[in-house]
C-alpha cells in the first residue's frame, strides 16, 4: 500500500492517541525519563476537529496510522498541539510532510504568530521547527509533589475565588485577562473547560477587582492560569495550590515557564520538584509569558 496523507476523522483519534502515547514513551525512555505518557480519551482533539477540522491530519499506509498532526487557531495565534510519527517509521519524511500541511492551516488562517511546546531534549524536532521559523523562547518545567508535602504550612489563598460561568460578563473578563497574558482571547477553550467535569475554574479576585483566573483538575493539576499583571502571578499560583490541596488527590502538579520567577520560587518552597523539561518555541515577536501558566503542551 502507498503512504497517504489525509484529514483526520473522528474515528481516527483514539488510534492517533495511542500512537502519540507510544511515541512519547519511546522518546522519554530513550532519554532516561521512563514512561511518561498514558492513554486518555481524545476529548480536546475531538473538540478541535469539530471546531476547525483543517488542523488535524494523519499519515496512513493501508489501515495503519503512521503519523498524526494536530493544530488549533485562536485569534491571531496558530498552535501546534501534537506532531508524532510511529517510532518505527521515523526517517521517512513523514513528520515534515505532516508539518507542511499543518503550516498550511496557519497560512489559511492568516495568523500573526505561531507557537508550540516540545521536549527540551528533542533536538531533531527543534531543528525542523527552526527551519520553519519557530525558535526557542523559554523553558517550561513540569513540577510535581505529593499533596501532603505541598499542604505543610500552606497559607490561606491570597485571592478570593468565584466559580467561572458562561455568562457574557464573565467571558468578557476572561477575554481581557487572556489578551494581556498571552496576546489573544480563547472563549471557545474556556467553554470547553466549563464542560469538562474533571476541571474546576475560578476567577481570582481582590475585593471587587478581578485579577486573573485558574483551573484545577480533579487529579490535582493546575492550569491554565492567567493574571492581568505579572506581579499578581505568585499570589495567583498560591491560590491555585490551595485549591488543589483541598482536593482528594495524591499529587499536585503544574507547568511553570522559566520566566515566571514568583511561581517557580513558590513551587520549590512548597517541596515541588522538576520532573520534566519542555520548551516553548514560537515565531518572531511571540512567547514571553510572565502572566501565564499553561495547562499542558497540547492545550497550552
Amino acid at each position: 500500500m502507498s503512504l497517504v496523507y489525509r484529514p483526520a476523522r473522528a474515528q481516527d483519534l483514539a488510534t492517533a492517541d495511542a500512537l502519540v502515547v507510544a511515541s512519547i514513551n519511546d522518546l522519554t525512555t530513550r532519554h532516561g525519563f521512563g514512561l511518561m505518557a498514558t492513554p486518555s480519551a481524545p476529548n480536546f482533539q475531538l473538540f478541535s476537529l469539530r471546531d476547525d477540522p483543517d488542523g488535524l491530519w494523519i499519515a496512513e499506509d493501508g489501515d495503519d496510522i503512521l503519523g498524526f498532526v494536530w493544530s488549533w487557531v485562536c485569534g491571531n495565534v496558530w498552535f501546534l498541539a501534537q506532531l508524532f510519527v510511529d517510532p518505527a517509521q521515523q526517517g521517512r519524511g513523514i513528520g515534515n510532510e505532516l508539518l507542511k500541511r499543518s503550516l498550511e492551516h496557519a497560512r489559511k488562517s492568516d495568523v500573526a504568530h505561531k507557537a508550540l511546546i516540545t521536549f527540551t531534549f528533542n533536538r531533531v524536532s527543534q531543528g525542523l521547527y527552526i527551519r520553519h521559523g519557530l525558535f526557542p523562547k523559554m523553558p517550561i518545567y513540569l513540577f510535581r509533589a505529593a499533596r501532603e508535602r505541598v499542604m505543610e504550612g500552606l497559607r490561606e489563598p491570597p485571592f478570593d475565588s468565584i466559580p467561572i460561568d458562561d455568562n457574557a460578563a464573565t467571558m468578557e473578563k476572561l477575554a481581557e485577562i487572556d489578551s494581556r497574558a498571552i496576546g489573544f482571547t480563547r472563549e471557545k477553550h474556556h467553554r470547553y473547560l466549563l464542560n469538562d467535569p474533571a476541571a474546576t475554574g475560578v476567577l481570582l479576585c481582590s475585593g471587587s477587582d478581578c485579577v486573573g483566573y485558574c483551573y484545577v483538575s480533579s487529579s490535582g493539576h493546575i492550569g491554565p492560569l492567567a493574571v492581568r499583571e505579572a506581579d499578581a502571578l505568585g499570589d495567583a499560583f498560591a491560590s491555585a495550590l490551595k485549591m488543589a490541596a483541598d482536593r482528594s488527590c495524591e499529587n499536585i502538579s503544574a507547568f511553570l515557564p522559566g520566566t515566571c520567577e514568583s511561581a517557580l520560587s513558590l513551587a520549590v518552597s512548597r517541596g515541588m520538584r522538576i520532573t520534566f523539561p519542555m520548551l516553548l518555541m514560537a515565531s518572531h515577536g511571540y512567547g514571553t509569558w510572565t502572566r501565564y501558566l499553561p495547562r499542558n503542551p497540547g492545550f497550552m
